[in-house]
């Protein structure tokens, strides 16, 4: 007579014989996404693709799709958030020509004239580039003042019109784009680089608390979130740049996993850390978060945020 106590110890011999074999194995762990937030591509100044008389890029050589991708795989970066820089123009083809030849790779934040009102009827097929995700603009220097003078009115009502998410560069003008996305509450702001610049002499003082206070109060809209990005531009330290824990903490701490977002802007400041580096300094530097917010933080969120499926 077979008894219980037979059949439960058959039963468990065999079901450890057939995992020795490998036929009943433990499904792997899900792989974390890891998503670069933003990262500029460029192209070497021609008569055909010439940059902005008087304006020089972060790094003196091209920063090329093919040295991007390769720098990519070394580090374990599955895609990247191209930012057109700011020195070829307006422009975006290179960039959505990475989107084109690499569209499980790379998506596109695009740049647009915000001094010219008729940039309006691009909007509402601006996702239909492929690649395209988005627009992104910067307030820095003269341009602050579009904050201000009304010239930029038109964009926001009509980016939010066209479900189009916007990644804002503005430094200590947590006001100004309070305003904005309180009076659009179904535009999606990302403010870039914690809200930081080296245009800003308190960034560069390492006055950070002081900085990013005026993101911090952007927390209270649902429709603001921020990017954690360019640590290693700001911090006057080596790798790990402790100095850059504090701010990144307050940042998370308000505005959640869900809505910050990990990023390299590797050009800037390119020989201060690796992109290995970049990526430890978040999931093994920063003790506050927890494996469930590195794979927020690291690649989920903006994913969501931005609809790149």
């Amino acid at each position: 007579m077979i008894t219980r106590r037979h059949f439960v110890g058959a039963t468990l011999g065999a079901s450890a014989a057939l995992a020795t074999q490998g036929c009943i194995t433990t499904p792997p762990a899900a792989k974390r996404m890891i998503v670069d937030a933003q990262v500029h591509l460029w192209k070497a100044s021609t008569p055909e693709w010439p940059w902005v008389p008087g304006m020089k890029p972060q790094m003196p050589e091209p920063f090329s799709i093919e040295k991007l991708l390769s720098m990519m795989d070394e580090a374990g970066v599955d895609r990247v958030v191209i930012v057109p820089p700011s020195w070829p123009g307006d422009r975006n083809d290179y960039a959505l020509e990475a989107a084109r030849r690499y569209p499980t790779r790379f998506g596109v934040m695009g740049r647009i004239t915000l001094r010219n009102p008729k940039s309006a009827a691009l909007l509402p097929k601006w996702r239909e580039q492929p690649g395209m995700l988005g627009v992104r603009v910067t307030f820095l220097s003269k341009d602050i003042a579009m904050l201000s003078d009304g010239s930029a009115d038109w964009f926001w009502p009509a980016a939010e019109k066209a479900g189009l998410p916007v990644m804002f560069l503005a430094s200590e003008q947590g006001a100004a784009m309070a305003r904005i996305a309180e009076r659009h509450p179904g535009l999606q702001l990302i403010a870039d680089h914690m809200g930081m610049s080296l245009a800003n002499p308190a960034v560069v003082d390492g006055k950070f608390t002081e900085v990013i206070k005026h993101t911090l109060m952007l927390a209270k809209y649902p429709n603001v979130s921020v990017k954690l990005s360019s640590a290693p531009t700001y911090s006057r330290d080596a790798y790990p740049f402790r100095d850059m824990t504090p701010p990144i903490k307050m940042l998370f701490d308000a505005f959640g996993p869900r809505r910050c977002y990990w990023g390299t802007d590797i050009t800037n400041a390119f020989d201060k850390a690796t992109y290995r580096q970049r990526i430890t300094h978040f999931t093994e530097m920063l003790d506050f978060l927890s494996a469930q917010d590195q794979d927020w933080v690291m690649g989920r969120a903006i994913l969501e945020r931005l609809k790149w499926a």
